[in-house]
């Protein structure tokens, strides 16, 4: 299987450069948690392997919920630092509680 290329960062108003890096790190890490699992259910013979397996997709599913705090958490930080009145940055943070809402 090949490496695939760094992703290009894009400059934008979302999340700075560092915020980005973080994130793609943390989902890499995810990524080869979840390779990892499925070398383990493919290679899975006796009940016991299974506990090793659930506990992979366990810390496999944690570190992608600390990814999705992570984002929000970088987004609310840049968003307010960004906002030029108070009243954008209510706003703006208004949006990011409601993503919270629906997908946490």
């Amino acid at each position: 299987m090949a490496d695939t290329p760094p992703l290009k960062i894009v400059q934008g108003t979302a999340l700075n450069e560092q915020q980005k890096k973080d994130l793609l790190h943390r989902l890499a890490r995810v990524e080869g948690q979840l390779r990892g699992v499925q070398k383990l259910i493919a290679k899975a013979a006796v009940p016991a392997d299974c506990e090793a397996v659930a506990q992979q997709m366990s810390a496999a599913r944690k570190a992608l919920d600390r990814s999705f705090v992570t984002l929000l958490t970088s987004a609310v930080v840049t968003h307010a630092e960004k906002a030029e009145t108070t009243e954008e940055a209510i706003a703006s943070t208004r949006r990011l509680a409601s993503l919270l809402e629906k997908f946490a």
